[in-house]
């Protein structure tokens, strides 16, 4: 397994897979990079090199007892980029991760960045404030918190089902994609996971928003129980005007499982038209490839 150190020495796992152009993907709270397993495989086989890490406290990372702050997670997504000395890569964050994106533009520039896409994202602001009057309360915020420190296991076998939406009607997401889902989540440390609530609840984006200068990809579920779509995507589209704005009708925050092929589609052909590197179009199986380079399943 791979691993760098973090300027506080913390060790953070990472995969590094594929060649091309480079594609970082962070993950949401409270998974690993495990979570981007379909969107890899789809990258690699459209020739990128797809680059994806455990946040600090989550899945095979590190532990520490601090340091679960937005300053402190692109501190270490820029430690990644130069471990691996990495120029032009692509920034995708998923729900918690978009706030990454947001902070190291912010903090570290664009010169090593060539796009970025926020999936499903926490930004600009999650929280309700006097001049967010739409954001979530701070009450719901700490019942959220308690929960987790009450019985964090409790908590995750009912947050996965709104988080994939699945009901009594509509099964989004097998019961084993939620069990895998709570394992994933199990991995992370009780401090993480309480602390991360904190962060992506309570941190205001909106001063980092105006750091988007690289074309920027925006996707976010219409039915979007956990981070909703009306002060989340919407808000990010207005304050990044020249973003790519694709809200998906009626899917959950969890759509890079249950719109997965759309989601794929959308990332290759905005990835393959900001790329700086070339990379290969050649099939990478038996199945013919569509324009983008996307598999055409069988019926």
């Amino acid at each position: 397994m791979s691993f760098f150190t973090t300027q506080d020495q913390t060790k953070i796992f990472y995969k590094d897979m594929g060649q091309g152009a480079p594609v970082i993907l962070i993950h949401g709270w409270p998974l690993s990079a495990d979570m981007w397993e379909y969107q890899t495989l789809a990258l690699l086989e459209a020739g990128f090199r797809v680059i994806a890490y455990d946040r600090r406290g989550f899945g095979r990372s590190d532990q520490p007892a601090d340091g679960y702050d937005y300053d402190t997670f692109a501190s270490d997504l820029n430690d990644l980029i130069n471990h691996l000395s990495l120029d032009k890569a692509a920034l995708i964050g998923f729900s918690m991760g978009g706030g990454e994106v947001a902070r190291y533009l912010s903090l570290y520039g664009e010169e090593h960045v060539s796009s970025a896409a926020l999936i499903a994202s926490i930004t600009p602001i999650v929280g309700k404030l006097d001049n967010n009057p739409d954001g979530v309360p701070d009450e719901i915020l700490q019942k959220i918190e308690d929960h987790i420190r009450e019985d964090r296991f409790s908590f995750f076998h009912s947050f996965f089902k709104d988080f994939y939406g699945v009901t009594l009607l509509d099964q989004q997401a097998s019961a084993p994609t939620l069990a895998w889902a709570e394992r994933v989540a199990s991995q992370a440390s009780l401090k993480a996971t309480v602390d991360c609530v904190n962060a992506f609840g309570r941190t205001d984006f909106r001063p980092d928003m105006k750091a988007f200068t690289v074309p920027t990809l925006i996707i976010h579920g219409t039915a979007d129980k956990i981070v909703p779509i009306n002060i989340a995507g919407k808000k990010a589209a207005k304050l990044i005007p020249s973003a790519e704005y694709v809200p998906y009708d009626g899917a959950p925050h969890g759509l890079n499982i249950t719109h997965k092929d759309e989601l794929n589609a959308d990332l290759l052909k905005f990835l393959r038209d900001h790329s700086t590197l070339a990379f290969s179009t050649k099939p990478k199986s038996s199945y013919p490839q569509n324009d983008l380079g996307y598999e055409k399943q069988p019926h």
